[in-house]
C-alpha cells in the first residue's frame, strides 16, 4: 500500500502502546510518552509542553523529523523510521522528596547532555554490539564517523524564581543507507548502526534500552544532588570519551583557536586541555567546533 509504514520491511513502525507499557508508570521510569508519525522537532514539542507546565517525565518520539536540530542549529534529519528521534522533559531544579531527589543547582545542568551520551554508549554496546565512543561533549562515534547527537535546551520557568526545565533530545542513525546519510558541517563523516555492522537494528528495543539507561543515570545523578563524581557519572563519561588523551584543536567564538592535548573532564563537565601556553578549561557552550 503506497504510503504505508510497512512498505519498507527494514523500517517497521514503532508501537506507541508497547512503548508505553514498557516505559511509563507504573511499570516504567517515565511519566508519559507520545509517539508522532511526523513533527518538526521533538525538542520544540517538549519545550512547548514545558512552557505549558507539563511535569517532569514526558517523552516525545517521532518517526520522522522535518526540522530536527543539533548544536549551533545544525540540521539533523533522516528518512521516516530510519532512526531514533526522542526528547525528554527534565526538571532537575525541583526537589522530589518521595524519590530522595534534592534540587540540583543550575551549575550542574551541564552534565545532562553528557549523561545522555553515556546512556547512548550503553544502549548501542548492549544491543547493537558496537564499540561506540563519545566525542566531547556529546557526539556518538563509531570508528571516526558520527552516528548520533544530543541537544540539551533550557526552558525558563514562568518567573525568575522558578528553575528552568531542561529538554534533552537524542538523534540516532539506525538504518540509514549510504546514499541517505546527512552532510555533516562539522567535518566528520556520518554513519548508521546498520552501515557499521550492528548486531541488531530493531528500533523498539534500542529505544527502550536508551530511555531506561537515561532514566537510571538521571536517578543516580539526582540522588547525588547533581554531583557527577559521587554518582559515578563522571567516571563513566571519561571511560567512554575518546577525546580524552588526544590532541585537539578547538575553535572558539571570535576566531580564537586552542590546540593541545585533552587530559580529562572536570567535575562540571568541562574539557581540560594542556596547551603550550598552559592548561585551559573549556565549557561546551563556549566551543564552536572541536577536532
Amino acid at each position: 500500500m503506497p504510503g504505508s509504514p510497512y512498505t519498507d520491511l527494514d523500517r517497521p513502525p514503532l508501537s506507541a502502546a508497547r512503548l508505553r507499557r514498557a516505559l511509563t508508570a507504573p511499570h516504567g521510569p517515565w511519566a508519559r510518552l507520545e509517539l508522532r508519525a511526523e513533527t518538526g522537532s521533538t525538542n520544540a514539542d517538549v519545550a512547548e509542553a514545558a512552557r505549558s507546565g507539563e511535569p517532569e517525565g514526558l517523552v516525545v518520539v517521532a518517526e520522522r523529523q522535518t526540522a530536527g536540530r543539533g548544536r549551533r542549529d545544525r540540521v539533523w534529519q533522516s528518512p521516516a523510521r530510519a532512526g531514533i528521534a526522542a526528547s525528554v522533559l527534565l526538571r532537575p531544579g525541583e526537589a522530589v522528596a518521595e524519590r530522595g531527589w534534592p534540587a540540583v543547582p543550575v551549575t550542574g545542568y551541564g552534565w545532562l547532555p553528557l549523561l545522555a551520551g553515556v546512556a547512548l554508549v550503553e544502549a548501542v554496546a548492549r544491543l547493537a554490539e558496537l564499540d561506540a565512543v563519545l566525542k566531547w561533549p556529546n557526539d556518538l562515534l563509531i570508528g571516526d564517523a558520527k552516528c548520533a547527537g544530543i541537544l540539551a535546551e533550557a526552558v525558563p520557568g514562568p518567573t525568575p524564581e522558578q528553575p528552568s526545565a531542561i529538554v534533552l533530545g537524542i538523534g540516532l542513525n539506525v538504518t540509514l543507507r549510504a546514499d541517505e546519510l546527512p552532510a555533516n558541517p562539522t567535518g566528520l563523516p556520518a554513519t548508521s548502526l546498520q552501515l557499521a555492522g550492528a548486531a541488531a537494528t530493531d528500533r523498539d528495543p534500542l529505544l527502550r534500552a536508551l530511555l531506561r539507561s537515561v532514566a537510571d543515570w538521571y536517578d543516580r545523578w539526582r540522588c547525588a544532588g547533581g554531583d557527577a563524581v559521587a554518582s559515578g557519572l563522571r567516571e563513566a563519561y571519561v571511560a567512554a570519551c575518546a577525546t580524552v588523551g588526544r590532541s585537539v584543536r578547538v575553535l572558539l567564538p571570535g576566531g580564537q583557536e586552542v590546540t593541545g592535548t585533552a587530559t580529562g573532564v572536570d567535575a562540571d563537565g568541562r574539557l581540560l586541555v594542556d596547551t603550550p601556553a598552559g592548561p585551559r578549561t573549556l565549557a561546551a557552550g563556549d566551543v564552536l567546533h572541536l577536532r
